[in-house]
């Protein structure tokens, strides 16, 4: 399949160098570009593209409120194309709530490489983007309550790509603050993934901060794994600490979601939780995989409410998962309550 893409972007340079990226790829089609949202209208019904990528910041109509226009009368998967700034951060996130699958961050660096990268995961996006399920499922319910957290294991670990932005904030809002240490990897830049723990602070109940080196892990906080580093837990005397350090990609991704939930399998082992969420690709199954091998009870978000279901279905293709659940139903599994019990194989690991 060619994905037919329309090029949005009030730059000129900005929309020569996308098609360029995009046209280069055998599976990609340039079908049309815009230089603001009043193009954008006219070329979206002229050309039926089969994905948008778009400008945050535009004249006129700015990109979120074509987005959220566009989410209305003609539903397309819609990649956002934002500064690697905290104004673009703060926008990207008003815009994956409004509907868009996915975002690609602008470099601020001149590097020739940087940009290469980001030519790279652009095309990986927009091939992935356009099997996304759109509209995007609603996965802000009411939730259960969930009770006190009874001390069924040490740490719960979650991972997600595409698509677990908004299940990620609507998990973290339904836990109390007597909620067991959460450690969080998905696949964002630095700068974002400081903003987005900066967000969930102020909107749960949990101490929610981005990790540094040597954090030690509490009940009632959530660690949001850097952007830009690998992310690994460690044992330090009684306590569970963060490791965070510059290192190469692994399967495309820093932070790894695998490097991740492997460094929790050798660490805490039969203690801990595993939880995978929507995302493209394969990684963090390999690694859930080596959880459940260790004892830990392990679930992944069920494929009907995933955005891109890559993730998940790969680590319930490699055994890696006990259950799927439901968004709903994840707090009650990061709270235990009994779910944990009545789910955990008997004699330890799988």
């Amino acid at each position: 399949m060619v994905v037919r893409v329309l090029i949005v972007d009030d730059s000129a340079v900005i929309r020569s160098f996308l098609n360029d990226v995009l046209s280069s790829d055998d599976g990609v089609e340039v079908v049309g570009m815009a230089g603001d949202a009043a193009e954008a209208r006219e070329k979206i019904v002229e050309l039926t593209p089969d994905l948008v990528t778009l400008d945050v910041e535009m004249p006129g109509m700015d990109g979120i409120a074509f987005l959220q226009r566009l989410m209305r009368l003609r539903p397309l998967p819609v990649i956002m194309v934002s500064s690697l700034t905290q104004i673009g951060a703060e926008a990207t996130f008003k815009a994956l709530e409004a509907g868009a699958v996915d975002f690609a961050a602008k470099p601020l660096s001149n590097d020739p490489e940087v940009w290469v990268q980001f030519a790279e995961d652009l095309v990986i996006k927009v091939k992935a983007g356009v099997q996304a399920v759109l509209p995007q499922p609603d996965v802000r319910v009411a939730l259960p309550q969930v009770g006190v957290f009874r001390g069924d294991f040490r740490l719960v670990a979650v991972g997600g790509s595409t698509g677990s932005v908004g299940v990620i904030q609507n998990l973290l809002q339904a836990l109390p603050p007597s909620a067991p240490p959460i450690a969080i990897v998905v696949h964002m830049p630095g700068r974002f993934t400081s903003l987005f723990a900066q967000r969930l602070n102020n909107l749960t109940a949990l101490q929610v901060r981005e990790a540094v080196d040597g954090d030690v892990l509490h009940s009632g906080t959530a660690i949001i794994a850097p952007g830009g580093f690998q992310f690994r837990i460690e044992q330090n005397g009684a306590n569970l600490v963060c490791r965070v350090a510059e290192d190469t990609r692994v399967n495309g991704h820093v932070p790894s979601v695998d490097v991740f939930f492997e460094s929790v399998a050798q660490t805490v082992g039969a203690d801990a939780s595993g939880l995978i969420l929507s995302g493209m690709g394969h990684d963090g199954a390999l690694g859930l995989k080596a959880m459940r091998q260790a004892g830990a009870v392990t679930a992944a978000q069920d494929e009907e409410s995933c955005l891109i279901p890559g993730m998940p279905r790969t680590a319930l293709r490699l055994d890696a998962v006990l259950r799927c659940i439901e968004p709903a139903e994840m707090a009650a599994f990061v709270m235990g309550n009994g779910w944990v019990k009545a789910h955990r194989p008997q004699g330890g690991a799988a």
